[in-house]
């Protein structure tokens, strides 16, 4: 069913099974081209999930915290390789409207991003497909101070890398899971796209909103003073 929704490299179970023994080492440098090398069209989410489901049914053969570890690394290294990518080339990349990965209004909304929330969009980001591609590039073009930096991505790879695939590890020993792995699959991905449709629905919220507020504003105005107008 999975295999029917996307392409062979996108679904993980098919990823892992077609990487067998190399399937950890597969993942973790699927993760860090995801997090780092500005590719954002990656089942970065769903792999991870699926590598802890995996090694509770047993087909990969690693020790959980080690594979935690691994997946850490790659995604807190992926994330140093694009700030010191937005620190030398700033968004340059970006130019090309019609560009199939770099299109410019990622970067914008990936700036955004940052400023609403500033350094904690580092960990929030993560969480986000595209955003979490593009969030360094904007820290590093920023210029953000690389101490802080580290701090807060190390704490987003952390939660994001261990933390799915410890609750794919977790959802792997629930017979339901176990016996349905693509649809949970399927979910996952699904559920990874709920933060873009809620920021979406927020946006237009504040776009409505300030409209809204500059027509209020304006009748609030003495009929004076907007005759001058």
């Amino acid at each position: 069913m999975v295999a029917m929704l996307m392409p062979n490299w996108m679904d993980p179970e098919y990823l892992l099974n077609w990487l067998g023994d190399w399937s950890l080492w597969g993942t973790a440098a699927v993760v860090f081209i995801e997090c780092g090398l500005l590719f954002p069209i990656l089942p970065g989410d769903s792999l991870l999930f699926a590598v802890g489901l995996f090694i509770a049914r047993g087909n990969i053969d690693v020790p959980l915290w080690l594979a935690c570890v691994i997946l850490t690394v790659s995604a807190f290294l992926g994330n140093v390789s694009g700030y010191y990518i937005g620190r030398g080339l700033g968004t340059t990349l970006f130019k090309n409207p019609n560009a199939k990965f770099l299109k410019p209004k990622y970067i914008e909304q990936t700036h955004d991003f940052f400023e609403r929330y500033g350094p904690r969009a580092l960990v929030l980001a993560r969480f986000v497909p595209i955003v979490r591609t593009f969030i360094t590039v904007v820290a590093g073009a920023g210029r953000m101070d690389p101490r802080k930096f580290f701090l807060w991505t190390g704490i987003g790879a952390v939660l994001w890398a261990s933390g799915i695939t410890l609750l794919g590890h977790a959802l792997g020993k629930v017979k339901v899971i176990h016996d349905h792995l693509e649809s949970a699959l399927i979910l996952l991905v699904l559920i990874s796209l709920v933060p873009m449709l809620v920021e979406f629905v927020l946006a237009k919220r504040r776009g409505r909103g300030s409209v809204a507020d500059g027509v209020e504003a304006q009748l609030e105005q003495p009929t004076s003073h907007r005759r001058k107008h």
